[in-house]
């Protein structure tokens, strides 16, 4: 029966194999994976911790992440950490317990607790030194943003931004209007969520001098965004232009929708099952983006 199960060491005739799964299927027989476990000293299973559960684009990435290992033959055990270090770090040691096959973090905090983690790790949206990463090439995608808003003539370009220190998708933005030859647009620190965005743009519609344009760091920032917009009388894309960047459902079903940069989200997944799979350490891949073009931006 263990050859049939297994898939081998051993070849099995089609006949004997096709009565050994009508047994199993009369028995309710089911393999014992703890058991498995012991034998292979490998649980097939990955640990997943994301920073924020309701978040669409954490949603969308834990769902290709767990299709990912799955063609793999690997389980995912997912949780969150509500951007807490301290909950990361318990999260961790308790994945740990449960003799994951491996870790990923997405969007870890600044200085996760990896101490112990004798199996691979592997970072989401987050290079940290000697751990391997994934991510989107932030910095290119937030610059094709820019140049696109730039190329409908805008040449007053604000910024939506999370994070308290300079970011990729900042230095983007930078560079998009260096390339341009425009001066920086208005910065805005916010969080990285609906209510964010939509204190965000409260505070650019009432600025004297209204930017004609905004790049938002997340599709959640633009969609509060565009409520306070709409909120001030005012109308997207022909009073303000809006580009945001993610990708998620969201920017496709609100209104208008959304341009976006996208990130990759099945290719960085692949990718993360793939590094845990191999084990490699140290590996840091960046992933291209996309520019997907809707309403918002004027098209």
């Amino acid at each position: 029966m263990s050859y049939v199960v297994n898939d081998g060491p051993r070849a099995v005739s089609p006949a004997a194999r096709e009565r050994v799964l009508e047994a199993i299927r009369v028995l309710g027989y089911r393999p014992n994976a703890t058991a498995r476990a012991l034998r292979t000293g490998s649980t097939r299973t990955f640990g997943l911790i994301t920073p924020d559960g309701g978040n669409p684009l954490f949603a969308e990435l834990a769902k290709a992440i767990d299709k990912a290992a799955d063609e793999r033959g690997y389980v995912v055990l997912q949780t969150s950490a509500d951007g807490d270090p301290e909950t990361e770090r318990t999260k961790v040691a308790q994945l740990l317990a449960r003799q994951v096959s491996g870790l990923v973090l997405v969007t870890p905090t600044e200085a996760p607790d990896l101490a112990g983690a004798d199996v691979p790790v592997v970072v989401v949206n987050r290079v940290l030194p000697g751990v391997s990463s994934v991510s989107p090439r932030y910095r290119e995608g937030a610059r094709a943003a820019v140049e696109h808003l730039v190329s409908h003539g805008h040449t007053h370009i604000a910024l939506v931004i999370g994070g308290k220190r300079q970011s990729e998708r900042e230095l983007g933005w930078r560079d998009g209007l260096r390339g341009a030859g425009l001066a920086d647009g208005p910065l805005i620190r916010v969080g990285f969520s609906r209510e964010g965005g939509y204190d965000a743009g409260r505070w650019l519609v009432g600025l004297g001098e209204r930017p004609t344009a905004v790049f938002a760091s997340s599709d959640l920032q633009a969609i509060g965004l565009l409520r306070a917009v709409r909120e001030a009388g005012l109308r997207v894309p022909e009073d303000l232009a809006v580009v945001a960047f993610d990708g998620t459902p969201e920017a496709e079903w609100c209104w208008p929708g959304l341009t976006v940069v996208r990130q990759p989200v099945e290719r960085m997944a692949a990718e993360v099952v793939r590094q845990l799979v191999e084990g490699t350490d140290g590996e840091a891949t960046a992933c291209p983006t996309e520019l997907v073009v809707r309403k918002s931006c004027g098209c």
